[in-house]
Formats: structure tokens, C-alpha cells, sequence
């Protein structure tokens, strides 16, 4: 049968068993089918996750792919790791943050954080200064080699993305991004907030 026809046939059943739908409503039923096949397909012996567990190995994977190819594309522009280039970017775009802001944005525990801007303020790609208002806080600046190294790292990281992300259309990243968005949205601010927090306290409260 043409793959349209079939199209075509599968939509009119569909539309007929639940009057009043969208062609939104039909592919995600199609593919919550497609999901259930491949269910009824897996031995009962084997550890498979459920949906939730799936998507969060996939956004790992993906994550983990993402870090490796970056650090890769990041040789020899004076940046040994992505979370490198992100603390610059968080410097240039805060606009001179304290060290706190620039280490919990990038969601990095502070000791590691800590080691990160030393490491960079010895390459000479950092430096700091006293806050005008508070003495006893330390504010971040990049340096003219900081900046330089950012804009060639940029280049690089822009690269990756594009690498990463070429198997979809312009559309199909769109949709992702504002499905998975809210995820990130709700999780933002937490890192610090629960750092001291056992995971049964945490997850009570993000259930709510």
C-alpha cells in the first residue's frame, strides 16, 4: 500500500474512533502505539525502563555525547573542557558576576567550581576584583586573552551543537526544545537550594 494511502487510512480510523481530534493528538497516539509494540516485544526477564526512565537515559546519552565531541572540538583553543568555556560565557554575559553566580549557574559543586577559576585565573584567562559596594566580595572578570579565548572556543562549541543536533529539521528542534524546556525551567535555582537536602526531602518537594 503507498506509505500516503496508508497515511491517509490510518488518520480517517483514527479520527472516526475519537471525533473532535487534531492531527497533534493523532501522532502522539501513533506514537504511544509504536511505544506499546516495542514493549510487547521485550522479554519479560530483561531490566527495561518505563518511559520516564527512557527519556532520562536518552538526555543523558545525548549529554554525554555532547560533552565528549566539545572537549574534543575544545583542543587548542586554551580550554580543556566545556564547563570551561561555560564559566566564561556566564562571566561575559552576567557582566562581571561573583565567583558563587558563575559556579552554580553552570551547575558545578562550589570545591570543584572553585578549582575551576583558579585554573583559569593562572592561564590568565580570568582575573578578579573587590566589589565596589562589598569589600569582602570578589567579583569576576575576563581578561583580554579570556575574551579572545572565548571567541575562538565559541566557534568550536557552535560547531558541536550543529553536529549534534543535524538528524533533526528546524521545526523538529524547535518542538523539542519547548517540550523539554519546562523540565530545566523547573529544576533551575535548585541545585544550591537542595545541596544540603536528602533525596526523599527533594523529591517531596518537586513533586508538589
Amino acid at each position: 500500500m503507498n506509505k500516503t494511502v496508508e497515511l491517509v487510512k490510518l488518520w480517517g480510523d483514527y479520527e472516526e474512533q475519537n471525533p473532535g481530534c487534531n492531527l497533534d493528538d493523532f501522532f502522539r497516539h501513533q506514537l504511544m502505539a509504536k511505544a506499546a509494540d516495542e514493549k510487547k516485544a521485550t522479554p519479560d526477564w530483561q531490566l527495561r525502563p518505563g518511559i520516564n526512565g527512557k527519556l532520562m537515559i536518552l538526555i543523558r546519552r545525548i549529554g554525554k555525547y555532547h560533552m565528549v565531541y566539545s572537549n574534543k572540538a575544545l583542543e587548542g583553543t586554551g580550554l580543556d573542557q566545556i564547563e570551561e568555556f561555560g564559566i566564561l560565557v556566564t562571566i561575559f554575559n552576567q557582566v562581571n558576576p561573583i565567583k558563587s553566580e558563575a559556579i552554580y549557574n553552570n551547575i558545578i559543586e562550589l570545591s570543584s567550581g572553585t578549582n575551576m577559576l583558579n585554573r583559569l585565573k593562572k592561564r590568565e584567562l580570568i582575573t578578579e576584583y573587590e566589589d565596589i559596594d562589598d569589600k569582602r566580595i570578589k567579583r569576576l572578570k575576563l581578561t583580554a586573552l579570556g575574551e579572545e579565548t572565548l571567541g575562538k572556543a565559541k566557534v568550536r562549541v557552535l560547531e558541536v551543537a550543529r553536529m549534534m543536533t543535524s538528524a533533526l529539521s528546524e521545526e523538529d528542534k524547535q518542538l523539542c526544545f519547548q517540550l523539554l524546556n519546562p523540565i530545566s525551567e523547573k529544576f533551575d535555582g535548585t541545585f544550591q537550594k537542595f545541596k544540603s537536602k536528602g533525596f526523599d526531602e527533594i523529591f517531596e518537594a518537586m513533586m508538589k
